[in-house]
């Protein structure tokens, strides 16, 4: 189990950091400590939604194909990483008028950041932590990349917002790739 608790803590890293590249792009504009805190848990909760979305998508799938399931989640893993990447290189937009600490926007944002919880929730379940565990390592780990990405959010500015979202997509895409070498090596 220490092994897949190392793959949990990666995978909730990576998420993570793209939570955190959302957070900074949120916190430029600066909020308050008690909304930064309901952004954090409507982030997390959005994760952690998506994640159990994605974990019942992936145990369907296994019972349908059977051993490749575990495969075609790390495939999901790599690919996430990878468009996350892409997006991370993406011109940002100079300003948005929509709000992404409250209301529509905020709703807007959780699902944005947690689409890439869908393609993890596939492939949780062929990495051995029991889900509840891999769970609440998820939503802690969230709340506090995102409490902090909005706290810094002023100081660091764009550049670190995009250059966190590139990183969290190469950690995907490589835990992705690493994931599915271990599997078929029947270490992991």
């Amino acid at each position: 189990m220490s092994e897949g608790l190392v793959k949990i803590f990666i995978v909730a890293l990576a998420l993570a950091l793209d939570v955190f590249a959302v957070s900074i792009g949120v916190g430029i504009r600066g909020i308050r400590n008690r909304r930064k805190i309901q952004v954090g848990i409507a982030f997390a909760c959005a994760e952690v939604g998506m994640t159990l979305l994605g974990a019942g998508l992936g145990a369907l799938a296994g019972r349908l194909i059977g051993g490749v399931a575990g495969y075609l989640g790390f495939i999901a893993l790599f690919g996430v990483g990878v468009y996350m990447m892409r997006e991370s290189l993406t011109e940002l937009s100079e300003t948005s008028r929509l709000d992404l600490s409250r209301g529509h926007g905020l709703l807007i944002a959780s699902f944005a950041i947690s689409l890439d919880s869908l393609g993890i929730g596939f492939s949780i379940l062929y990495i051995g932590v029991p889900m509840p565990l891999s769970l609440v390592i998820i939503a802690i780990t969230n709340i506090a990349s995102t409490t902090l990405g909005l706290t810094l959010g002023r100081w660091l500015g764009r550049y670190a917002e995009r250059y966190a979202a590139l990183l969290g997509g190469l950690l995907l895409a490589a835990t992705g790739v690493v994931f599915a070498i271990l599997k078929a090596l029947h270490r992991g």
